[in-house]
């Protein structure tokens, strides 16, 4: 069992960070079969559904500068990932069942919708400080909420947004559902006069 190291560090997935990014993604177990981009994905993405196209539309929109999500980071080595970024730029949200979200063109509002933890470093907190660390990020950024869509700790699929009671715990509270099994959880942001 490897322990959790109390100085990590988080850092956006941008040019500069997407070769770390890859790195993670291509590793053993992680979900290069996604590139977490599914919600992002545009109707073409999705109907081709291959690594090579999935990672290239990943890559083209951190290349652009569009915000994806955040690493956590023990010294140099990428070691977890967070897709945290503004509600807009998750067009597949807009056509899923989604009850109580916030409007789905409100850019103020911002959506996290996967964690990834590799197995060895699962059951440590790593998924709550990724957790803090994307509502950080999202405040810094000007956000004015996040939403989050989880699943019951029980259920049998969908766990990959997270658990219920981890966002509870942070805040967080119910405001409709996505589907059959997940929720959709929302924390209102301070107004921070110093973001962009």
């Amino acid at each position: 069992m490897t322990d959790l190291p109390e100085d990590l560090t988080f850092r956006a997935v941008e040019p500069s960070t997407w070769p770390d990014f890859e790195r993670l993604f291509s590793s053993r177990g992680a979900p290069h079969y996604c590139w977490c981009l599914p919600y992002r994905a545009t109707r073409e993405e999705a109907r081709q559904r291959n690594r090579a196209t999935l990672k290239a539309g990943m890559a083209r929109r951190i290349c652009q500068g569009q915000p994806v999500g955040i690493l956590a980071y023990d010294g140099a080595d990428p070691i977890a990932w967070c897709s945290i970024a503004p509600r807009p730029t998750f067009p597949r949200l807009r056509t899923s069942s989604v009850t109580g979200a916030a409007d789905s063109n409100d850019a103020s509002i911002w959506s996290l919708t996967c964690f990834y933890v590799p197995r060895r470093l699962r059951s440590r907190g790593l998924a709550r400080r990724l957790l803090q660390a994307a509502i950080d990020r999202a405040c810094t950024q000007g956000a004015s909420a996040v939403e989050a869509y989880p699943a019951d700790p029980d259920s049998p699929s969908y766990r990959y947004g997270g658990v219920r009671p981890m966002y509870s715990n942070a805040g967080f509270r119910e405001i409709g559902r996505l589907g059959k099994r997940r929720y959709v959880m929302r924390l209102d942001l301070p107004v921070n006069a110093d973001s962009p």
